[in-house]
């Protein structure tokens, strides 16, 4: 005969299971308490209470004080043509397709008439270097001079940028004439052996879009899709209304197109632009949009053109304020700086492409040691790195912004980076848990 099996009364069994749930809540609540500055965070409620009041308030600054004031009556941002500068600059602007179409027959009638006159075949292009760029303090963002090179045919060093100058020039016009939009790489396969490289065709695009005036969107030339959005924001997009609160984890891709977005909906408080693919995934996963209404937002790094456009149509409609959630290092700090201020590749469409007054919400230097980081979550900086910070250092945008240089020379000092998910080491939901509702109670951006 085999052993008795002992069995508890029904009774003791219950009280037994109760206890056993209760020891194991308390475990939960002390593993909880052990999260640096968990302890210090108030209830949701609180936390809205006091975004609420700084909306409030940065809406009656924007508007120009009073009591009275409000988002309708904002004063006009400031254009270039406001501004007495003593270089003279270029932007483009917005085209329709026979405005472009018309722009690339001017350009070729002109080049026949050269050389029905003897003067040989060349392009004036507007130069992008690094020295015919400038950043304009009142617009906080960078701009193209005027200064122009020309690219002739007739020279060993240029005849095959203006060969793929004209062919991207005939390519476009074929666009044109059929309205139809392409990605950058079909272009690129419509003549591989000379373009070579997308690279090539792709910094030729951008001259030929500064060339004819034109935004490179006008050229009906998109880059694929790469940047999402998630959250309390609802859009059409070529007539299709789309939720992203129902879009899943995944979110909702950005448009390539950014002509068939429109009537923008929201109810949220701020906008989050993460940096980080696997930031977003998390904040996504957790609904963070839900507990703090707001628009998550990400390129998956470099930003690229759709997710910029997008950014900056939801600040200017939806009138939010924007933070950033970075890397801490100096490419972290460079991708919110194009956001903000433009890159030096397209300054001459910054008008369009930036996204006035982020705010620098993390990680930043300072969090390291603040939020008790662990060291062997920390990476050393690179002599690369260490090069990189010390060039944003000399950077206007950057001195225009005391708490920037700040952090950055911390960051040079310390010789320390760290990535958004060293903050998985308190905890895979520490990020959307404890760091960011932190942040948002303490008012705590640059």
């Amino acid at each position: 005969m085999g052993l008795p099996v002992l069995s508890h009364p029904p009774r003791l069994r219950r009280r037994l299971r109760m206890a056993d749930k209760k020891k194991r809540k308390r475990s939960k609540d002390e593993q909880e308490e052990d999260l640096p500055f968990k302890s210090i965070l108030e209830s949701d409620d609180a936390i809205l209470q006091l975004l609420k009041s700084y909306i409030s308030s940065s809406l009656i600054s924007a508007a120009g004080g009073g009591s009275g004031a409000s988002s309708s009556s904002s004063p006009k941002p400031l254009t270039l043509a406001d501004l007495s500068l003593s270089s003279s600059c270029r932007e483009v602007a917005d085209l329709s397709l026979s405005s472009v179409q018309t722009a690339i027959e001017t350009v070729i009638v002109q080049i026949a008439r050269s050389i029905l006159a003897g003067d040989g075949f060349s392009f004036s292009v507007p130069s992008r270097a690094a020295s015919n760029q400038l950043y304009v303090p009142e617009l906080d963002r960078i701009v193209l001079k005027d200064k122009s090179t020309i690219r002739p045919f007739a020279s060993v060093s240029s005849v095959r940028k203006t060969t793929i100058t004209t062919r991207i020039l005939a390519l476009i016009h074929q666009l044109c004439l059929r309205n139809i939009h392409v990605t950058k790489r079909d272009l690129f396969y419509t003549d591989v052996k000379l373009f070579q490289d997308q690279t090539q065709s792709d910094a030729v695009l951008d001259d030929v879009s500064c060339m004819l005036g034109c935004t490179r969107s006008s050229l009906n030339v998109i880059a694929a899709e790469k940047g999402v959005v998630v959250g309390r924001l609802i859009f059409s997009d070529n007539g299709d209304m789309i939720d992203c609160t129902k879009m899943g984890m995944g979110g909702k891709a950005i448009p390539p197109n950014i002509d068939r977005v429109g009537d923008m909906q929201s109810d949220a408080m701020f906008i989050l632009l993460v940096e980080k693919d696997a930031a977003y995934i998390r904040l996504a996963e957790d609904r963070f949009y839900n507990r703090f209404p707001c628009i998550i937002v990400t390129a998956k790094g470099q930003p690229d053109v759709a997710t910029r456009l997008f950014l900056r149509k939801m600040k200017m409609e939806l009138k939010l304020p924007v933070l950033a959630l970075v890397d801490s290092d100096p490419y972290g700090l460079k991708i919110l700086s194009v956001y903000g201020c433009g890159s030096k590749n397209m300054s001459y469409d910054s008008a369009n492409l930036t996204t006035p007054d982020i705010k620098w919400l993390g990680i930043r230097p300072s969090d390291l040691d603040k939020y008790k980081i662990p060291e062997q979550c920390r990476l050393p900086m690179t002599e690369q790195d260490i090069k990189t910070g010390k060039d944003m250092l000399e950077e206007d945008f950057v001195k225009k912004n005391p708490g920037w240089v700040e952090e950055l020379n911390l960051m040079v000092k310390t010789k320390q980076k760290a990535e958004i998910q060293a903050l998985s080491s308190f905890g895979f939901q520490y990020l959307s848990e404890v760091y960011l509702p932190l942040k948002l109670q303490q008012q705590d951006w640059l």
